[in-house]
């Protein structure tokens, strides 16, 4: 599979920020994709880790940041919020490493969980420990099914072209039998069977 210079070149000078962004707005696509162009060689799979997670990263302690410095104020104009808010830190605060790591690989917690982890006890710096590994464990997870599906599908084609071939092989050899069987009956009608002795003409 070929993909235009055009677009290749945009790739290789833009893909890094691309992924930085893409990490930063969405995630597990863009790292998929990303991956995929890692495995076709048009990005560095080592930069694409560091940059991946970086984004990951820094999203988060945004919003832990959020958390901490307004999540306190704007929780107290929803006092009726409180006793879920507070069972919910409480169990934050047992399990930080669980917590961390789940809100990083679960969809939709990803912005809340850090801002309510930001509302509780827990250090900014032990937060960004756990955070970390968090996001390694996650950008490579993704990166590398990209970079595997970005062999499938580049064995798929491989086997997709060979098939095509032993196809186009096999239709070739169908068009000439038809082509002859019609020579044949075209032949036949054309120069009928002499008549038998003895038969009326």
């Amino acid at each position: 599979m070929t993909v235009p210079a055009q677009l290749l070149a945009w790739i290789i000078e833009y893909g890094y920020v691309v992924a930085f962004a893409g990490v930063l707005l969405e995630g597990e696509t863009v790292l998929i994709l990303a991956g995929m162009a890692a495995h076709r060689g048009y990005l560095d799979v080592s930069i694409l880790f560091l940059v991946g997670t970086a984004g990951a990263m820094s999203t988060d302690h945004c919003f832990f940041a959020l958390g901490r410095l307004c999540g306190s104020p704007l929780l107290s104009r929803f006092p009726w919020l409180a006793p879920s808010i507070g069972r919910a830190q409480s169990l934050l605060a047992r399990f930080p490493c669980t917590a961390v790591l789940a809100m990083r690989f679960l969809y939709g917690t990803r912005t809340v969980g850090p801002a309510l982890l930001g509302t509780g006890a827990l250090p900014w710096a032990r937060f960004a420990a756990l955070d970390s590994v968090a996001a390694c464990l996650w950008c490579g997870c993704w990166l590398a099914v990209g970079y595997v599906l970005g062999e499938l599908v580049e064995q798929s084609l491989q086997d997709a072209v060979g098939a095509g071939r032993w196809v186009m092989l096999a239709a070739a050899g169908l068009a000439a039998a038809l082509a002859l069987l019609f020579r044949r009956s075209r032949r036949r009608a054309r120069d009928p069977l002499p008549s038998k002795p003895g038969e009326l003409m």
